[in-house]
């Protein structure tokens, strides 16, 4: 699986104040989850950002941001965020934090 460890460690700064916090190998990266539910993630270079469907065109109209299409099919609520998208600490914390709001307003797994 590959994923850019520098990537991974900023997002692992970023939810370290995030309960229920769990790290995942999937979609070829490495992905985090909360509450057992898929948020952020990062394959190669690429942010991987759960945004849901009300917010999934505003994502998508974003700098830097695109459909998120692991298997050649559009994951609709899911974008990839190029690397120019998240260079600066405020940028990545958006994206978090979209993310994180967003799986908080779904019903608990389990």
């Amino acid at each position: 699986m590959a994923y850019d460890e520098g990537v991974a460690e900023r997002l692992r700064e970023f939810y370290s104040d995030t309960p229920d916090v769990v790290e995942k190998k999937m979609f070829g990266g490495l992905a985090f989850m909360v509450g057992g539910h898929m948020s952020c993630g990062v394959v190669n270079d690429t942010l991987m950002v759960r945004v849901g469907p009300d917010l999934y065109a505003n994502a998508l109209s974003r700098p830097h941001a695109r459909e998120m299409d692991f298997t050649g099919k559009s994951l609709q609520g899911f974008v990839y965020v190029d690397p120019a998208g998240f260079e600066s600490d405020e940028a990545l914390a958006s994206w978090v934090d979209l993310s994180v709001s967003f799986v908080a307003s779904l019903p608990p797994k389990g």
